[in-house]
């Protein structure tokens, strides 16, 4: 086990019930150095997945949470939610450790290392992936091409409901085939896609499924926040204060 002083990472964990496999942002035994999890109460999935912030009082909790795992001793905070991504800045400025709650903040990285073509974004809802969202971390619509897994029975029944709602069991298999069979269509209609990009926290397990599957390369939140830890404090997401 590993000692309360040591250091790790910050998981602010939406309140849902459904399995979290290795490679879920919600496993701390997906990431490259011990984690520990906050599950911010009545954030379900349906108050954070949409175009714009989460009610007030939810975003008060999720600093309030992040304020705490950095007191604990946090080198970094994440999320399992990309939709966060619309507070990321707010966050950011308020705490003195690396904060990256959105796989959407790795846009500019990827841009940099892919700089012909569109990068393929791949989320739990593409209609709730808006402007507002898009904005906060500075991605140009016309610059991506994004596909959700919205009408994808497997995912959006143990994930995109009401906590009550939600299956207590995942079809991984099914969920992989949806992913693939999304992302290679998003190829055949735009082949200058040149790399893709995994807004969920939940995708990631299909992260090198997706790689094999389409020859492209595939980011998620487990390659930012892993890159955050390594990076330490010349991390572009790191706050001085």
């Amino acid at each position: 086990m590993t000692d309360q002083n040591d250091p790790f990472i910050g998981i602010l964990m939406l309140d849902t019930r459904f399995p979290r496999p290795l490679g879920d942002a919600g496993n701390p035994e997906s990431f490259a150095m011990p984690a520990r999890i906050e599950v911010i109460k009545g954030a379900g999935s349906l108050d954070v997945v949409r175009n714009g912030r989460p009610a007030p009082e939810l975003v008060d909790a999720f600093m309030s949470r992040a304020r705490k795992l950095q007191q604990q001793g946090a080198v970094a905070i994440t999320s399992t939610c990309g939709f966060l991504a619309t507070i990321q800045t707010e966050m950011q400025q308020s705490l003195a450790i690396p904060v990256m709650l959105s796989a959407l903040c790795l846009y500019g990285e990827i841009r940099q290392r892919h700089p012909l073509g569109r990068i393929g974004i791949l989320t739990a809802s593409a209609a709730s992936l808006g402007s507002e969202v898009l904005a906060a971390v500075g991605i140009d619509h016309d610059s991506v091409v994004i596909s959700g897994m919205e009408d994808c029975p497997a995912f959006a029944d143990a994930i995109l409901r009401a906590k009550s709602e939600q299956l207590e069991t995942l079809d991984q298999q099914a969920i992989e085939a949806d992913i693939i069979h999304k992302a290679t269509r998003m190829l055949v209609t735009n082949p200058d896609i040149a790399a893709f990009l995994l807004e969920c926290g939940n995708l990631p397990p299909y992260q090198q499924a997706l790689t094999e599957a389409t020859g492209k390369p595939v980011y998620s939140i487990l390659d930012g926040v892993n890159g955050l830890v390594r990076a330490g404090a010349s991390s572009p997401y790191r706050q001085e204060r």
